[in-house]
């Protein structure tokens, strides 16, 4: 009877185990907590950002990963009303990300109906570093989309964007690409204020250019793109490859 029980079990874990496993495919939860846990860290040492989309269910998170950056993670909470600085609410989604500017940037897009926080992470140089916490707003403030910048073009390959039309109370920072007719970045940089100038640094606060972009060639095809960013790093309005000739 003992040796009829043993063929029993290995039966039921045989079967168990094979095609017909309910756990099969289901992957275990993983939290940012946990992946803190097992790395040294740097925190808020990702650019990162998050806007809408044309579709109200879905969302892009935007990210700069420093040459050399690796495994490049997206988390999430399970609503906006989770403790946004408690990481073990951040839940691990398994996204492929995108080439933004032919890779110099990245994004993942997230299905979702829910407003969250997000997070993002890479490794590098082999630390972990991890975004500020991005609120997302979908729902209760979608990001709006346009084209409302102001190109001045009075001074030989050196154009003026200008956007104050369209700041808000909520933005907190303007990002601003420059980008060739093959999508490849130029320049990308930030400022407080409404406008930036190619290529003049003196209200840069943040600059991600590599190196120091060659002159606009006359007559060719270029775009600026901006991004207008709140405290909690949603993109409220977002102005997508607005496209110039070099004058």
């Amino acid at each position: 009877m003992k040796n009829i029980k043993y063929i029993i079990l290995a039966v039921f874990l045989a079967a168990c185990s094979g095609e017909d496993d309910p756990f099969d495919g289901v992957d275990l939860v993983v939290t940012l907590a946990d992946v803190i846990a097992q790395d040294e860290v740097e925190i808020d040492n990702v650019i990162a950002c998050a806007s809408g989309s044309e579709n109200p269910n879905e969302i892009v998170a935007y990210l700069y990963p420093r040459p050399g950056a690796t495994d490049l993670r997206y988390f999430e909470t399970l609503d906006a009303t989770v403790d946004k600085n408690d990481f073990t609410g951040y839940t691990q989604i398994d996204l492929a990300t995108e080439d933004i500017f032919n890779g110099f940037l990245k994004k993942f897009v997230r299905q979702t109906a829910e407003e969250k926080w997000v997070i993002i992470s890479f490794r590098e140089s082999g630390v972990l570093h991890i975004s500020n916490p991005i609120r997302l707003k979908h729902q209760t403030q979608n990001t709006l989309f346009g084209q409302e910048v102001a190109i001045n073009q009075n001074e030989t390959g050196e154009p003026i964007f200008n956007w104050g039309p369209i700041v808000s109370n909520n933005d907190a920072i303007y990002f601003q690409v420059v980008s060739d007719a093959q999508s490849e970045l130029i320049s990308g940089t930030y400022t407080f204020d409404s406008q930036f100038q190619f290529y003049n640094l003196d209200n840069v606060v943040l600059n991600i250019t590599d190196g120091t972009p060659s002159d606009l060639v006359l007559d060719d095809l270029y775009a600026f793109t901006l991004m207008a960013v709140s405290e909690d790093n949603w993109v409220n309005y977002l102005a997508l490859e607005i496209p110039f000739v070099a004058q």
